[in-house]
């Protein structure tokens, strides 16, 4: 008994016809008729009545009909199943990070570093980007998976999110500048000049939708991709830089001190985001799977 001639088997009930079945099959009907005589004589009982205008099925052809048809399931998964082994030998995951990314606590190159020990021929594409262009590109398929700050918008339901750090969002200033005290409304920013993520970032949205919603537009006198250049920059004096929550040894480091900004308090969020409305390559699951566990860690 082989799987083809189980397939024809279905294939014919199905068609309840010889004819029909030959040509789905793409098979010539005197060649199908005899491997389904062959399976019957190796089953030792006829499985098709052949005496109508329509091919029917034998009492004992109906009771192997839905057999068959679990043998023909599992064949397929048992090719689906070494078809994902196959995709874990070869193939390309591509994976985002936010440009200049406060991702000091998260050891991203470490997981990357054990995914291609264990999987050498894969190749890894890394692209640095902001938040809402990495969103972009995992929406039209460019990317696997992309690290990204939320950027309070509403989330596609087909992105699927992990949250893997939450922060406060503070201001940062020069320790000369006695101008500020422990904490600050955000409307007292109204006039002050702004250090800012680019636009596209997490914490730039959040802090712009904060802006708006208190009747204002944020005076930007610089803006760089990476926080410790904003620090820099505020530390010589050119401004307020609106920044992730520092550490006290961070501020010390960068030459800066940190103000809380109140009315509203603002959070920005570090987030693992993928395509959840579709399946992945085997390889970007296994990666997805590593550093959500990594990140949950870390986090």
């Amino acid at each position: 008994m082989e799987l083809r001639q189980l397939r024809y088997f279905v294939t014919i009930a199905q068609e309840a016809s010889f004819t029909r079945a030959a040509a789905r099959l793409h098979l010539a009907q005197p060649g199908l008729s005899a491997q389904i005589r062959q399976l019957e004589r190796e089953l030792g009982h006829p499985l098709l009545d052949r005496g109508g205008r329509t091919v029917t099925l034998t009492e004992v052809g109906a009771a192997v009909l839905p057999h068959a048809r679990a043998a023909l399931a599992a064949a397929e998964r048992i090719t689906h199943t070494v078809d994902e082994f196959t995709g874990l030998l070869r193939g390309q995951v591509r994976v985002g990070l936010i440009s200049g990314a406060a991702v000091e606590e998260f050891d991203v190159a470490a997981v990357l570093a054990d995914f291609h020990h264990d999987h050498p021929q894969i190749g890894i594409s890394l692209t640095e980007d902001t938040s809402e262009r990495m969103l972009a590109a995992l929406g039209r398929g460019g990317l696997d998976m992309a690290l990204i700050g939320m950027t309070g918008a509403e989330p596609d339901p087909a992105i699927g999110i992990e949250v893997v750090l939450e922060t406060a969002v503070v201001a940062a200033v020069a320790v000369a500048d006695r101008g500020y005290g422990a904490e600050i409304a955000l409307t007292a920013l109204r006039d002050r000049p702004l250090i800012c993520l680019t636009p596209g970032t997490g914490i730039r949205d959040v802090f712009e939708r904060a802006c708006a919603a208190a009747g204002f537009e944020p005076g930007i006198a610089y803006e760089a991709a990476a926080p410790a250049l904003l620090l820099r920059l505020a530390a010589r004096g050119l401004g307020v830089a609106v920044v992730p929550e520092l550490t006290a040894e961070e501020a010390v480091a960068f030459g800066v001190r940190t103000v809380r900004i109140v009315e509203p308090e603002l959070r920005g969020r570090l987030a693992l985001a993928w395509r959840a409305d579709r399946p992945a390559s085997p390889a970007a699951k296994v990666l997805l799977g590593q550093l959500r566990i990594a990140l949950r860690a870390d986090g």
